[in-house]
């Protein structure tokens, strides 16, 4: 949930239920629930996450109903809650890696959430198994071909409202809305359709972090109950559904959600952000044609206006040019503009110095220059990229990695646009939730063998492991 958001809604005076005491089920009750949850997913078909505000509140997000949400502190006169670190450097939780992970291995089929904050997207989860009911603080649309667009950065505005940017299409060009519901918008088909499809098809809808009392959301996991099928609530608070729900956990979600991945021999995957940056050169000779009048500009992918969240500063040096001047670049769009013998090559140095929010705080690209040297264009495919990118960085432990995707030459002398893919964050999630006096044993048969250590008592948990794993 966005601070950002929740001051740009309409006043509405009922928002429901607020500030209600957390529950918590005492630790042998949780675990049993835990194995309960993961026979259930282990044994599901077709399994269905909904999920809400207290899935993102690891993550530094406030939500909106707990004692120190939104709602409950402004309707205690005590103003917006403060966040942890920027909305947009936000990084998927445990639970959404979670959730990755079960998708990856067949078991998720869809995933219906009412955040707008992004994390799921940015998490992994495919956008065609997604259902983002209440829209999205960094996607934008087209009305017109109906083209989406993900941001690095939250837009501007809420309620479907038209944004200060074009659809790129050359064929289009109709103005962007955003995609954040106010309370009286409509939840648009788009999103759900294919939620209240899937939540009938559903044999197990697990609720994560959710209250359940926005209508019509909060009544689509009650479909899957007419075809059969069971649904799942994990929340600190009751809820208005509590009592048609198969099983409720009173517990933490990330707690609950590793140890089911614990008992179906799962591992959370580490999250790893990569964020892009574009890079121009471009120049002018002079009469003489001896000397190039050149300027560097560092700029968004989204536009030259759109702002670069990650980047506080970039420093431009010239190692082995001692007669260029070194400088530092504080405002965006980075610009730098100099004049240089045409006739002398160079190496230009780029230390960017990133923001809050980011895993380490710079990275340095070297990028040599020869303006008697046209360059050649080339595009790399993205998630290849990407994923070379997120292996060095695991491999590293560590971020600042970068990558050229595309890069567009132009005539001699020189000019170019590249755009750079740079690692800025790595998460690697720990377990929370298998108690430390048990281990857990797969045997051959497929089952699991969860020992007491202090006593030294079997018991077999019947969740059978991937052939995979």
């Amino acid at each position: 949930m966005s601070l950002g958001y929740a001051e740009k809604l309409s006043y509405k005076e009922d928002v429901g239920t607020v500030g209600m005491s957390e529950i918590f089920d005492p630790p042998n009750v949780l675990q049993q629930k835990i194995e309960e949850l993961a026979l259930m997913i282990q044994k599901s078909k077709h399994l269905v996450a909904f999920t809400g505000a207290g899935i993102s509140t690891s993550c530094g997000i406030p939500d909106f109903r707990g004692p120190k949400g939104v709602w409950t502190l402004q309707r205690e006169g005590k103003g917006v809650p403060q966040a942890s670190l920027p909305f947009h450097r936000a990084m998927p939780s445990l639970t959404h890696m979670a959730l990755v992970e079960l998708e990856k291995a067949g078991i998720l089929k869809f995933v219906i959430s009412q955040n707008v904050d992004s994390l799921h997207l940015r998490s992994g989860i495919p956008r065609e198994k997604l259902a983002e009911l209440h829209g999205n603080s960094f996607r934008e649309f087209c009305p017109s071909c109906g083209a989406e667009y993900l941001r690095d950065f939250e837009i501007e505005t809420i309620g479907m409202k038209e944004t200060s940017r074009r659809c790129s299409d050359p064929k289009c060009g109709a103005k962007l809305k955003d995609t954040v519901l106010d309370w009286e918008d409509a939840l648009p088909s788009k999103e759900m359709n294919p939620a209240e499809k899937h939540c009938k098809m559903a044999d197990v809808v697990l609720c994560l972090g959710t209250s359940l009392q926005i209508t019509p959301a909060c009544n689509l996991p009650l479909k899957s109950i007419r075809g059969g099928g069971k649904f799942v609530i994990v929340n600190l608070q009751q809820t208005p559904k509590d009592k048609k729900a198969s099983l409720v956990i009173h517990g933490r979600v990330d707690k609950v959600i590793s140890g089911v991945l614990h008992f179906l021999n799962l591992k959370i995957p580490p999250y790893v952000r990569i964020d892009l940056v574009q890079l121009s050169l471009t120049q002018s000779l002079k009469k003489n044609k001896r000397y190039v009048k050149w300027t560097l500009r560092i700029a968004s992918v989204h536009g030259q206006r759109a702002p670069l969240p990650f980047l506080k500063s970039v420093e431009v040096s010239f190692p082995d040019r001692p007669d260029l001047k070194a400088a530092v670049l504080l405002k965006q769009p980075f610009l730098l503009k100099r004049e240089t013998v045409r006739e002398r090559p160079f190496n230009m140095v780029l230390e960017f110095s990133f923001g809050d929010g980011c895993g380490c705080p710079k990275s340095r690209i070297e990028w040599p220059i020869d303006f008697k040297v046209s360059v050649d264009s080339f595009s790399h495919d993205k998630d290849t990229v990407f994923q070379k990118l997120r292996d060095d960085a695991l491999q590293d432990s560590n971020c600042g990695q970068y990558a050229v995707i595309e890069r567009e030459g132009f005539s001699k002398p020189r000019s170019e646009v590249a755009t750079y893919a740079i690692v800025t964050n790595v998460l690697s999630h720990n377990s929370l939730a298998i108690p430390k006096a048990f281990e857990v044993k797969p045997e051959s048969n497929g089952t699991v063998t969860k020992r007491c250590i202090e006593d030294g008592n079997d018991n077999k948990a019947f969740v059978k492991r991937s052939k995979d794993s």
